[in-house]
């Protein structure tokens, strides 16, 4: 029998955290979060694709993910404008949330009516449609997640609402394709639209965040145009006017944006790379697909136990080491070839990490969010972090073809380089944020 060890008891402890009813609840609105996406692009690209719509329009259907891009540009009315009727009843964040997923469900169900052949304008519009309420449901569930958790529980409920949001991915994925194969693409849409009820239910059965909305007054009395100008101040200006009253807020910034960036380069060109290296559509999806999807939801839980065991910089420096050694997986695959061993561990490698790295990089977010201002600061540090996917990793592609595999994925490697240095700096300057308690705070 092993002798006793505290530190693996008290890691063991820590995982009993996922059993909590409100760690629970946010599990389920990371499915309704993750639920849409692919229904707007990779599922639809591939309807569109059997319908014979040229590669060409399908390719422009990626413009449709922007509304993920700029939801900060909306996200202060969703953090201050109340809803008639929803707001009084079901409080500011579950009246939100209802009516972001309550049509959702409806444009979901409308956007698998349409024959691809001869109503491809249409299927256009109802896609950018779902995907700004979908983005509109992140808002209001971001905001939910954090004001619904005490501060140590900021990393597991990162790593709930990963797991929640990919198991959304993987039902509206693999799980529509299943549906279509067998009763064609409008029955898909039609129950990927009833998924929809698995937030909704979750909604209705979680209570209002106790937060306190007074801390920023609702504008009164005077003149329409003095209410509208106090008003866009309190919802528009505030919030990003309170962040950059913080300490190296500028710094802060540049590290949400670099953070993911050599994990990104990595990722942008992987499928590429399995083909070069001669695995089939078969070995990719069995390995990539499924062992990959295991890998990351096994850590993210890791992750987020990680964050709150040892505080938000430690977390992330170390997650963000093994992202940068996973890449190096990639050049070991490189330098062997078609090896599903290999790959399997290759992808294991690249996804644990990537998870760990996931759930402490949003449980960081989530720290710096005030909580007078919640889905407005976090749709934009969220948006930010988006840029090395959209943006930063564009020139992937160009650089693979200047070297080789293996020179490429070593060279990507050192993406991940100024985002530890930037923790480094952090954790040196500002060592109070790094004690794991978020920067949760109201003004007086």
């Amino acid at each position: 029998m092993p002798p006793y060890d505290p530190r693996m008891y008290a890691w063991f402890e820590s995982l009993k955290t996922y059993r909590e009813p409100r760690l629970l609840a946010i599990l389920f609105m990371g499915f309704s979060s993750g639920l849409p996406l692919p229904l707007t692009f990779a599922t639809l690209s591939l309807w569109l694709a059997e319908a014979g719509i040229s590669r060409t329009e399908i390719g422009l259907f990626v413009l449709v993910g922007f509304a993920y891009n700029y939801k900060f540009l909306w996200s202060p009315f969703i953090d201050r404008m109340p809803l008639p009727g929803l707001t009084h009843r079901f409080g500011r964040r579950r009246g939100w949330a209802l009516a972001t997923q309550v049509l959702l469900a409806v444009a979901i169900y409308a956007l698998g009516q349409f024959d691809p052949r001869t109503e491809l304008a249409s299927i256009a519009g109802m896609a950018v449609l779902v995907a700004f309420l979908s983005a509109s449901q992140d808002i209001v569930i971001d905001a939910f997640r954090i004001e619904l958790l005490t501060p140590a529980e900021q990393g597991p409920g990162a790593a709930a609402t990963q797991w929640g949001y990919r198991v959304g991915l993987l039902a509206s994925g693999a799980g529509a394709l299943y549906v279509a194969h067998f009763g064609g693409w409008q029955t898909a849409y039609a129950v990927m639209a009833a998924l929809m009820g698995v937030g909704i239910v979750t909604i209705l059965l979680t209570r209002e965040p106790a937060v306190r909305d007074q801390a920023l007054p609702h504008p009164h009395g005077g003149t329409l145009g003095h209410r509208l100008a106090a008003w866009i101040n309190t919802a528009v200006i505030r919030p990003f006017a309170d962040f950059m009253t913080r300490p190296g807020w500028a710094a802060i910034l540049a590290f949400v944006i670099l953070y993911k960036l050599g994990d990104a380069l990595a990722g942008v060109m992987a499928n590429p790379f399995y083909v070069a290296m001669g695995f089939s559509k078969l070995e990719i999806a069995n390995i990539s697909k499924f062992f990959g999807f295991a890998a990351t939801l096994a850590g993210v839980a890791a992750g987020g136990v990680a964050a709150q065991r040892w505080g938000f910089y430690r977390s992330l420096f170390l997650c963000g080491i093994l992202q940068m050694l996973s890449n190096f997986m990639y050049v070991v695959q490189a330098w062997v070839g078609h090896d599903p061993w290999m790959l399997t561990l290759t992808i294991f490698g690249e996804n644990f990490t990537g998870g760990m790295g996931s759930a402490a990089f949003i449980a960081y977010l989530s720290s710096l969010c005030n909580v007078a201002f919640t889905a407005t600061q976090y749709a934009l540090f969220s948006s930010l972090a988006a840029l090395p996917t959209r943006l930063l990793s564009a020139p992937a592609g160009w650089l693979s073809e200047q070297v080789d595999w293996a020179s490429f994925f070593a060279l990507t490697a050192l993406g991940a380089v100024p985002g530890l240095v930037m923790v480094l700096w952090l954790m040196r300057r500002f060592p109070v944020v790094a004690t794991g308690k978020p920067v949760l705070v109201l003004d007086d």
